[in-house]
């Protein structure tokens, strides 16, 4: 018994000693072909149409860099701290599509850095490459909507290295440090709402560990003050500059005031069947990688190594799912929020069994990482016509169905092509991807209907604005979009028929067709001013392109 204790000892001995000697070079080897490869799938599909979050923001930013403040002409109910980051990737890469999602390619990468440190500074090398493994391959997924530079994407990488900083602060005892942490909590915050979340882990942990020790207040409060007056300073200073700019009221009211009516919106239990019926489907071809991640969860209590910091990946683990719950929507891409935690576990669970085999015999010690690569290998497998063989119009196409997005590019190039800078144009519909494409400001900042067709109080005042807006302008163009997916509303609405009844009187009042463009099997079809005499429309998701008469 003792003899064979030795033995096992002395494989761990050996194991580590392997380790030490090429696990750094393998480490890094293997990590920067992880970035690679989701680098060149990302960079390959570069030029995919935008969609509508990504066009909100494009449109946002595209304001931002001539000066235009946020919610001055596009109202959105979404912290500005997104369109902004859009602006400054556009100023880098262009404002196309393919500018933005070499931005994103970017905001990957480095994120995927970030989580091999942090998964290395809590488990070990291998952990670190399964994590950025893990991340990389999940974010990136078909059913996560990951190649679309959503904000979630940047509330991520900012609550990432708001947290490295934080441990780096708990060691060194800097209040400057504390401070930068809250700093990067608080730009995870401007991205998106949810993102306060992380700030909230960020706080709870150092309260938690600091109070384990016999409790020093004053020095307490002064890392707890540092970390919340960084939080805070993002906002503070984005309301001070937005009151500058007269536009505080309108940001006040759609930012929190009618988010929590939105918020607020789906109930508790169909919450929890919309997130049943999401989850599966958002794990989809990785879902080996969410079940190697599960195993990390029984790795935090029966590895010794791994409890020691069981805590602060239970805390990430609670917070980031706290975040991905605010309004009960559980979109896909919202899934995008527990990816650190789920990779660091996937990390863990891994590092974890590999050494505890490694301890007993090293014959089955590379058991864990077949079945890891076995579970990616699986996930990239069932991709691999998405991320290797589709063109980008036709991946768009594949993934969001009958969501009008190459069509929306469609009509913004005609739009563009028949007006000047200076003229105005209006969107019925929720494709504010077109206000961008088309580089012509809106008659309106409704650049949404979702809100106009909702059940909310505020239904009719927001329709009455809207049209108060567009009459006063009487924009050069109207875009109306005829798709379900645009407009998310019972088609037998009070809001959705008050509305469309204005509509379709003032378009058949002021404007004539000039186009319409449509999808027809798996073509993008376009009908423009002669051509759309006597054609009729062969699917029900139409976009129509109006011109104002004289």
């Amino acid at each position: 018994m003792e003899q064979s204790s030795e033995k096992g000892r002395w494989r761990q001995e050996q194991f580590c000693i392997q380790k030490s000697q090429y696990g750094k070079y393998c480490a890094y080897g293997l990590l920067l072909l992880v970035i690679v490869f989701f680098a060149a799938v990302r960079f390959r599909l570069r030029a995919m149409p935008l969609e509508r979050d990504e066009g909100e923001y494009a449109y946002i930013g595209h304001l931002m860099l001539q000066g235009i403040p946020p919610y001055k002409l596009a109202y959105t109910m979404k912290l500005p701290g997104t369109g902004a980051a859009y602006a400054g990737i556009m100023a880098i890469f262009g404002q196309t599509s393919a500018g933005i999602h070499l931005g994103l390619l970017m905001v990957n990468a480095v994120t995927t850095l970030l989580i091999y440190l942090l998964a290395v500074r809590l488990s070990g090398r291998l952990a670190g490459v399964v994590a950025a493994a893990s991340y990389a391959l999940v974010s990136a997924g078909v059913a996560i909507l990951g190649l679309a530079a959503h904000a979630t994407h940047f509330v991520v990488l900012f609550a990432l290295a708001g947290t490295m900083v934080l441990l780096k602060a708990m060691e060194t005892e800097r209040t400057w440090q504390f401070f930068m942490s809250g700093l990067l909590f608080g730009l995870a915050f401007l991205m998106k709402q949810p993102g306060i979340a992380f700030a909230a882990f960020g706080g709870s942990y150092l309260v938690a560990v600091e109070w384990k020790h016999p409790v020093a207040w004053k020095r307490l409060w002064l890392k707890v003050g540092s970390l919340g007056a960084g939080v805070l300073l993002p906002f503070g200073l984005t309301c001070l500059m937005l009151w500058a700019a007269g536009v505080f009221r309108t940001f006040w009211f759609w930012t929190f005031t009618y988010a929590r009516e939105y918020a607020s919106e789906t109930a508790v239990s169909p919450g929890i069947r919309i997130f049943l019926g999401t989850f599966p489907a958002v794990m989809g071809p990785s879902a080996g990688v969410w079940m190697i991640a599960g195993f990390g969860v029984a790795s935090l209590v029966w590895h010794r190594e791994s409890r020691r910091h069981a805590f602060l990946i239970a805390s990430l683990s609670l917070w980031s799912f706290v975040a991905l719950t605010a309004g009960l929507a559980f979109r896909d891409h919202y899934f995008i929020l527990v990816l650190p935690a789920v990779a660091l576990l996937a990390g863990i669970a891994v590092q974890s069994t590999t050494e505890a085999l490694a301890a007993r015999s090293l014959a089955f010690a590379g058991v864990p990482v077949l079945l890891f690569a076995a579970a990616c290998g699986y996930s990239v497998l069932k991709q691999a016509p998405f991320f290797l063989q589709m063109d980008p119009v036709t991946a768009c196409e594949k993934r969001y169905g009958e969501n009008p997005f190459p069509e929306a590019l469609a009509a913004a190039q005609y739009v563009e092509a028949h007006t000047s800078a200076s003229d105005r144009i209006a969107v019925f519909g929720s494709e504010p991807e077109i206000y961008f494409y088309a580089r012509r400001h809106s008659a309106t900042g409704f650049i949404y209907v979702y809100g106009l067709v909702e059940q909310q109080k505020y239904a009719f005042e927001m329709q009455k604005q809207m049209i108060s807006e567009i009459e006063s302008v009487h924009p050069r163009f109207v875009v109306a979009v005829q798709d379900r997916l645009s407009w998310l509303a019972n088609t037998g609405s009070p809001e959705l028929l008050s509305f469309s009844t204005w509509a379709d009187h003032y378009l058949s009042e002021q404007y004539e067709l000039a186009g319409l463009v449509e999808r027809v099997g798996e073509r993008t079809e376009c009908r423009w001013d002669n051509e759309i005499k006597n054609y009729q429309a062969r699917s029900q998701n139409v976009i129509g392109v109006f011109r104002r008469r004289n």
